[in-house]
């Protein structure tokens, strides 16, 4: 099944999916850093050397903006609603020039929303992983989805 045509019903507590992959380049790092988080290891390899990273790395919301674009385009359902927010949100290992990345997304539990029950809630883990499969970033948050069915009678 394609993962952007779920609906909430489709979404089963232990699914794990992985996709994607986008290798970062050093000019994208050092212009996002520019324009949204400027420290010298984002700006520069010169500037990274001088820090415990021993060289140029990518921010770490750079790293959360490309893991949403590979879900925007893998897997985030046309059926979403969006996310009332994050639980977690924690970066592991720096992402450097060349390094590719992926996501890998475990779904961890589902509910049917009590107040609108024309939707469900997702609680997902989404991890995003480099090419050696060592995990970077990961992040734990709800979804919410719609249903497909009616919600049963009470």
């Amino acid at each position: 099944m394609d993962l952007r045509e779920r609906y909430f019903e489709e979404f089963t507590p232990g699914h794990v999916a992985t996709f994607g992959a986008r290798t970062v380049t050093a000019e994208e790092i050092i212009a996002f850093a520019q324009a949204y988080d400027p420290q010298d290891f984002h700006l520069s390899e010169a500037g990274g050397r001088a820090t415990p990273y021993g060289g140029l790395i990518a921010s770490g919301w750079h790293t959360a903006c490309l893991t949403m674009r590979l879900l925007a385009d893998h897997a985030i359902s046309r059926h979403g609603l969006g996310s009332p927010g994050l639980d977690e949100l924690l970066w592991l290992k720096p992402v450097r020039p060349g390094d590719t990345l992926s996501v890998r997304v475990t779904v961890l539990e589902t509910r049917r929303s009590r107040s609108r029950p024309d939707r469900g809630i997702v609680k997902q883990r989404t991890e995003t992983l480099n090419q050696a499969g060592e995990v970077v970033m990961v992040w734990t948050a709800a979804i919410l989805v719609r249903c497909r069915e009616a919600a049963p009678s009470a």
